[in-house]
């Protein structure tokens, strides 16, 4: 792998949909790189320090949020002159976001009194009255068409259903929730599902004509449902709960498939991987070398330095470190905070959040447990690579971690003081971006041979 030069971000920073650019905050400054080059081919300057960012899907537009106006500006890149206000006066903005043809920006006010549809095109806009969340609740249809909104009023839950071709309401209908948490349409466009707070475990399939076709509840006593996903090919839907397990649900009859546990102690019979970092001390020769005491005082940084990791595969059993949430704090650290899906739909990744540094990848195929990657510190972030099967992960340290079928191995991260709090893939799978506190930079990923066998110390 090749890594780029450090480069200055005070926010958010990612890739454009088309993997042409990269987009950094920089104080009140939106800087636009060249993903080959890494030269500045855009500098637009906001008239406030950038809170959030977000590209349009045709890569032309980009929007930037500036929460202590609030208000929202949005720049092209075609055309440097143009720019574009967006200021709702009293209401405030909460949250902004673009709509799939990329021609619309769609904000939510502060305190959810409405969600308004604005047009570039023209001076046009639309409002929804009382969206349930500011920067959740909205989804759009593969395709584009349709946009499916919460909203409550009445102390009641609905689904309002737009066309985003005129932006009318084509549909509103209640649902059977007491305090939803989200939405999803499924990646076919043929369903919707919408899952309840913690406090109520229930997950709910909806037709977007508004009959429920399927409810799904697992349990009633306890803390409910904590994530959801979709798998890219839309067959499965995937539920990780409060109570450590992660169940699969088929899209024919809706019916559970697979529950997946995720135990502090893996025994016997066993055939996932597990793989343990563990550091390996560079074993340096230093007998022949005459060095002042200037400079070894001031190598006292480096010294933490002279370390590498690698992963050990490890016998089974094996205990997992386990932390066991308070009982009298609000939101335990429990339960499968972390769920995403490999791009062909066999993997699964997920982070029981009170096993903080354990990855747990298991195979839909042949539904078992493939690996376990097990950390030295706990686990920030894991993103699938878009084009092939390969996991990458990081957990506030200088190194990489990667993970294929094939086996695990760690990178490092040449950059000095750089840790990877967060990472991107763009979407072809050619680089990463790597975030640090006040830094980011970029990696290219060689692709993936068919057939490889990679070395636990790479």
């Amino acid at each position: 792998m090749e890594f780029t030069e450090a480069y200055k971000h005070t926010g958010p920073c990612c890739f454009s949909p088309n993997a042409r650019y990269i987009a950094a905050a920089a104080d009140y400054r939106l800087v636009i790189r060249d993903t080959l080059s890494f030269k500045v081919v855009q500098l637009f300057s906001c008239l406030d320090k950038i809170s959030y960012i977000e590209w349009a899907l045709d890569s032309e537009y980009i929007l930037c949020g500036l929460h202590k106006r609030p208000m929202i500006q949005a720049w092209s890149l075609t055309q440097p002159e143009w720019t574009c206000k967006i200021d709702e006066g009293p209401a405030g903005i909460a949250y902004a976001r673009w709509s799939p043809d990329s021609r619309h920006i769609l904000t939510t006010s502060e305190f959810q009194l409405r969600l308004t549809v604005w047009s570039l095109v023209n001076t046009a806009c639309v409002h929804v009255q009382w969206p349930k969340h500011a920067s959740k609740g909205v989804s759009f249809t593969k395709d584009g068409k349709f946009a499916a909104i919460c909203t409550r009023r009445d102390c009641k839950d609905y689904i309002n259903l737009l066309s985003c071709h005129n932006w009318e309401i084509m549909g509103v209908f209640a649902v059977d929730t007491l305090d939803m948490t989200d939405i999803q349409w499924s990646p076919d466009d043929s369903a919707i599902v919408i899952w309840d707070s913690s406090l109520e475990y229930k997950v709910l399939i909806y037709s977007p004509d508004g009959r429920c076709l399927f409810k799904y509840q697992a349990y009633e006593s306890g803390l409910g449902v904590k994530s959801v996903s979709w798998s890219p090919c839309g067959q499965f839907l995937a539920v990780g709960s409060y109570d450590q397990m992660l169940r699969v649900l088929n899209h024919l009859t809706w019916k559970t498939f697979a529950e997946f546990m995720h135990l502090s102690t893996v025994r016997a019979p066993c055939s996932a991987a597990v793989f343990k970092e563990v550091d390996e001390p560079l074993q340096l020769d230093m007998s022949e070398l005459c060095l002042d005491d200037d400079f070894m005082g001031g190598s006292a940084d480096a010294q933490e330095g002279h370390f590498k990791v690698r992963y050990e595969v490890m016998e089974v059993p094996i205990t997992l470190p386990f932390q066991k949430p308070p009982v009298d704090k609000p939101n335990p650290k429990q339960g499968i905070g972390l769920l995403s899906w490999s791009n062909d739909s066999q993997y699964i990744c997920t982070r029981n959040d009170s096993m903080p540094t354990a990855l747990w990848i298991w195979d839909i195929r042949h539904l078992e447990l493939a690996a376990i990657l097990v950390q030295k510190d706990p686990i920030r972030a894991a993103a699938w690579d878009p084009i092939c099967t390969r996991l990458v992960l990081c957990t506030g340290s200088s190194h990489l971690y990667m993970w294929t079928p094939s086996g695990a191995y760690c990178v490092n991260n040449p950059l000095p003081q750089f840790s990877v709090t967060d990472l991107k893939w763009n979407s072809d799978g050619s680089c990463l971006l790597l975030k640090d506190k006040e830094s980011f930079c970029c990696a290219a990923v060689p692709l993936l041979p068919e057939s490889s066998d990679y070395s636990s110390d790479e």
